[in-house]
């Protein structure tokens, strides 16, 4: 009696598909449209103190000094790692985020603890992927050298490799305080977003919809951004330059944040708020619509 093999199954693979396209395009879109606000962001969150002659004194100083020192593309400093980190990063954050609440649903738990635990997951599946992207990112947007010669992308990344490999020390620096980025963010982002979206009533006028889903959105974004940025301002600190040349003063997450809180403050904590809200406030809403167009749109024509 011969056994045929199993056979895929084809619903789950195109349903894996659809998801992983609509979430690349939802990043590749909010990336192209909020580099500048990120470039701002890691700025403010690497001077230590506002006292430095060299610091930028206020939102609107950032982008004055940088935009006359630094020209208009050094708004875009960085922008080749989000820009090939965003398509599997969003994807994975995406498809994740589907997966886990798949799972989630057939246990016991509640529907909203069901999205919070599952954009929880996401976020640290999400994190293990972008961490490297994320030190050379914020190492080439710590450069203020406004010469022309650069190191590109690819040369930084093997700087960074040849002098700490790929390690904790390397490539992998600050993995710690990215999962908590990630983990804290995606939790309150898609539970606050799904669970407000159901409570809300749907608007037949399309163009009322849009706008529900955008205004959900966009308190997703920035409440997300509110309850993260502490790991977010010990992320950049461990991954930019150090303060003192050859002497590594920020190693783990929850250290760096307690000298950061000791010698600084507690506002010191919440850097870059402002321009990050500016940021992931649209930029949330702009990743949740786009995926959400799109997942619909490929479930309809594929």
């Amino acid at each position: 009696m011969s056994t045929k093999p199993a056979k895929p199954n084809v619903g789950l693979l195109r349903e894996i598909s659809q998801q992983i396209l609509a979430g690349g395009s939802a990043g590749l879109v909010e990336i192209c449209l909020m580099h500048p606000l990120d470039v701002v962001k890691t700025r403010l969150q690497l001077q230590r103190f506002v006292t430095d002659p060299k610091s930028y004194k206020s939102l609107g100083d950032s982008f004055r000094t940088i935009f006359k020192t630094e020209g208009l593309f050094g708004f875009y400093k960085g922008i080749l790692p989000p820009i090939l980190a965003e398509t599997p990063k969003r994807s994975i954050k995406f498809l994740a985020f589907e997966q886990y609440k798949k799972m989630l649903g057939n246990t016991s738990l509640s529907p909203g603890l069901t999205f919070s635990l599952a954009g929880f997951g996401s976020g640290l599946t999400e994190a293990i992927v972008v961490n490297p992207f994320e030190v050379v990112k914020v190492g080439l947007q710590a450069n203020r050298n406004v010469s022309t010669e650069h190191p590109s992308t690819l040369s930084f990344a093997k700087q960074i490799i040849k002098k700490d490999g790929l390690g904790l020390q390397g490539l992998n620096k600050g993995l710690t305080a990215t999962l908590g980025r990630h983990g804290a963010f995606n939790m309150a982002y898609f539970g606050f977003y799904h669970n407000v979206k159901s409570m809300v009533p749907v608007c037949k006028d399309p163009t009322l919809e849009f706008l529900r889903k955008f205004g959900i959105g966009f308190l997703s974004g920035t409440i997300a951004s509110i309850i993260n940025i502490p790991f977010d301002v010990a992320k950049s600190r461990i991954q930019g330059p150090q303060p003192i040349s050859g002497v590594i003063k920020y190693r783990t997450c929850f250290k760096t944040i307690k000298t950061i809180y000791q010698e600084e403050g507690f506002l010191a904590l919440y850097k870059g708020l402002v321009p990050k809200i500016l940021r992931l406030g649209p930029g949330g809403a702009v990743m949740l619509l786009v995926y959400e167009y799109t997942y619909s749109w490929l479930q309809k024509n594929w």
